[in-house]
């Protein structure tokens, strides 16, 4: 299916969230918590625990609270990303996946939470989905593959995108940016909420996911889960989100116009379909909820 927005659905003002350097099973996070708004009456929602992309920091998805004012989000920089200090060993998703479940009961949050990833964040979220099933209740998945069984993007592109230069050389990412991103945006304005990684950091994120793959266990879910993919997006293609959904049994697919940062340059047509869906029901089959 497409995914189509309208005029109602604007997102709120502007909050800013509670940032802190919290120590969690030896390491130290940057994270930050978005505390949900009233708005028009709407009841507050289950709370969204949020995977961010490879060396990406907090900021760049900070509209994320903007367009989902009545649920909590929570997210953190990962090891020598953003704010949070570099690491002194490297990590694998479930080590991470571990840990983030102890940040979650530190911050009060000992229910169940709605989870969110991007990119290299949307492995995350899967792992997280599969190793504590009990912790989640609906899943989304934005622009993301089952890890070493993905279908690659442009070789081209892909070397780029690996390079740390787009994160520390704001005219390498002016020049590379529509290659990379496929995208009709500022970029100034997104280079200018990019904090540079650690060398260190950038490395043991990139081999964190070496090998991994979620292609055993997606046919194991129970969660209701919603794929987005951006329809022009060179770096992870359309088609690795339909071999997400084969797998998921549980799962819808979404297409939204762009590229791989659709989430950021088309919010007005992703963000109320990530709406709807959370505010249908658990167990309603997701043909009929959409």
């Amino acid at each position: 299916m497409k995914a189509s927005g309208n005029a109602q659905d604007a997102p709120g003002s502007a909050h800013e969230p509670r940032m802190e350097i919290m120590k969690i099973a030896g390491r130290s996070l940057r994270v930050a918590v978005w505390k949900a708004r009233s708005t028009k009456g709407n009841a507050k929602g289950r709370p969204i625990l949020f995977f961010n992309g490879i060396g990406a920091n907090i900021e760049i998805m900070a509209s994320l609270a903007e367009w989902m004012p009545d649920q909590d989000i929570i997210t953190f920089d990962m090891p020598g990303i953003g704010g949070s200090p570099s690491p002194r060993f490297p990590y694998r998703p479930w080590t991470m996946a571990l840990r983030t479940t102890r940040l979650l009961d530190k911050l009060g949050y000992t229910g169940k939470v709605d989870v969110m990833g991007v990119s290299w964040g949307g492995g995350m979220a899967q792992q997280f989905a599969f190793q504590h099933p009990d912790r989640i209740g609906k899943l989304i998945l934005a622009a993301t593959a089952a890890g070493v069984f993905m279908a690659p993007g442009d070789p081209k592109v892909l070397a780029k995108m690996a390079n740390p230069r787009r994160y520390i050389d704001p005219e390498f990412m002016r020049q590379n940016f529509e290659a990379l991103y496929g995208e009709e945006m500022n970029s100034d304005a997104h280079i200018g909420r990019l904090r540079p990684p650690s060398q260190r950091g950038y490395l043991y994120q990139l081999a964190a996911m070496a090998g991994w793959t979620s292609a055993f266990f997606l046919p194991f879910l129970k969660t209701p889960t919603l794929i987005l993919m951006g329809e022009s997006d060179r770096i992870v293609p359309l088609v690795n989100g339909r071999f997400l959904a084969r797998l998921i049994p549980n799962a819808q697919l979404e297409t939204v116009p762009g590229g791989h940062l659709f989430m950021v340059s088309r919010p007005a047509e992703t963000f109320p379909v990530i709406r709807r869906f959370l505010a249908g029901a658990d167990q309603q089959p997701l043909a009929a909820a959409a």
